[in-house]
């Protein structure tokens, strides 16, 4: 699943085009490598977003088969370190 994809379906951001913004800004990188939107995602990733007031990181649990996931469910896709 694409990076942009998956920050979307798992509710970290709010729209795919907000994650691909970030992604083309060279906001994310996983497993510390600066990524674009089309890179794909595996289970074990750890993906770290960078803000101007500091960054975040998850670690991928599973991916997601479907369009979407209810929030209450995103710990099971995604922990936060």
């Amino acid at each position: 699943m694409r990076v942009d994809k998956f920050l979307n379906v798992v509710n970290i951001t709010k729209r795919r085009a907000i994650a691909e913004d970030m992604c083309k800004s060279k906001a994310v990188s996983i497993n510390g490598l600066i990524v674009k939107p089309s890179k794909a995602v595996k289970i074990g990733d750890v993906i770290t977003l960078h803000f101007t007031a500091g960054s975040e990181n998850y670690k991928v649990l599973a991916l997601p088969s479907g369009k979407s996931i209810p929030k209450n469910a995103q710990g099971e896709y995604v922990s936060r370190l």
